[in-house]
């Protein structure tokens, strides 16, 4: 199953990075955030990747394209330019880079990415979070209720989107408002195909219209996940993940 990542966005509220690189390429230990969501899938099995690129996005390509060199030791002969690795960090993963455009919205996104998803079912997240997800629990949760779309549910401080929830199919879906339940849209999502007829155009918000739309239809339901997430949406978010990461406590990692 194709992994979506999106990676596209402004990232302002992190500004003190994301004016030099995309926020998925701000570092969490010694890598990029992005290498942290990838292996949390690639940990369960998926490892065909498709990065939806925008601001900033020759950042992420320069990155993969130069992966080889900047995780190996090698020697280079300056005379004639040949490179011998000394050893080689090698993974077994296929990442498609795609530009979907610099100001198109998280739907928009998706629905640019129809060709290379082929009508199959496909994994989605954004390229800000992380957790100690099961992610065939996950896939496995979505193929047995047979619905268009399961996101991971979560429950953090009140700063998000709130899910209201009633036998795992989610009732409502709200924007940021003041919190009941607790749950809220952690990403992680499943996705049919179908799902990108409810997505009009560059300017459509995943959150706003289309998981709305699939909300009302009774075509979305939550795995709830009551173990570790955290987004990366300021600089204290980031501080914290880097603090768990040299402690040795990351539980994404393990």
């Amino acid at each position: 199953m194709r992994v979506i990542i999106l990676a596209g966005g402004l990232g302002t509220r992190l500004s003190e990075y994301t004016n030099l690189v995309p926020k998925p390429m701000v570092k969490v230990g010694e890598r990029p955030l992005l290498f942290h969501i990838m292996q949390i899938f690639a940990k369960y099995g998926h490892k065909d990747f498709i990065i939806a690129l925008g601001y900033k996005g020759e950042v992420i390509k320069e990155y993969f394209l130069n992966y080889k060199k900047l995780n190996s030791n090698f020697s280079l002969n300056l005379q004639d330019g040949e490179i011998k690795y000394l050893n080689s960090h090698k993974l077994d993963w296929d990442v498609s880079l795609i530009d979907t455009g610099l100001n198109t919205l998280t739907g928009g996104r998706i629905k640019r990415l129809r060709e290379q998803i082929n009508n199959q079912k496909f994994l989605l997240t954004y390229g800000d979070g992380l957790a100690d997800l099961d992610i065939n629990s996950l896939i496995n949760f979505h193929n047995n209720h047979g619905k268009l779309v399961t996101l991971t549910a979560v429950r953090p401080s009140a700063r998000f989107g709130e899910l209201d929830i009633m036998d795992c199919q989610i009732k409502s879906f709200k924007e940021k408002p003041q919190l009941n339940s607790g749950w809220v849209n952690g990403g992680f999502m499943v996705m049919e195909p179908d799902f990108l007829d409810l997505i009009e155009d560059d300017d459509t918000m995943l959150e706003r219209g289309p998981l709305n739309k699939a909300s009302e239809m009774g075509e979305l339901m939550a795995f709830c996940h009551e173990g570790f997430w955290q987004c990366v949406d300021n600089k204290r978010d980031l501080d914290f993940l880097n603090e768990m990461v040299k402690n040795a406590q990351a539980p994404w990692i393990k």
